[in-house]
């Protein structure tokens, strides 16, 4: 049997991370589109890019995501979009 502080410290344990899975992958699902979008030179990938670094931001503020991940993902989506733009 758990303390009751203990049980309510589970249920918001269980909340926290529910919310924080959907914005990693709500995060990694944009990635994928905008690399696939980046390689194939779509001509909305510019406006995938934008949206992409606005989510991984708001993971970042939420929580779900270290700033330093965060900066990471977005330092290489642009690096390769910069690959991309040249070739």
């Amino acid at each position: 049997m758990h303390t009751k502080s203990a049980a309510k410290r589970l249920r918001q344990t269980k909340k926290r991370t529910a919310r924080n899975r959907k914005w990693k992958q709500k995060a990694k699902t944009l990635l994928k589109t905008s690399r696939a979008q980046l390689a194939s030179k779509d001509a909305k990938a510019t406006e995938s890019l934008v949206e992409t670094i606005s989510t991984i931001d708001r993971a970042i503020r939420k929580g779900a995501l270290h700033r330093n991940t965060g900066a990471r993902m977005k330092s290489r989506l642009l690096k390769r979009l910069h690959t991309y733009a040249q070739h």
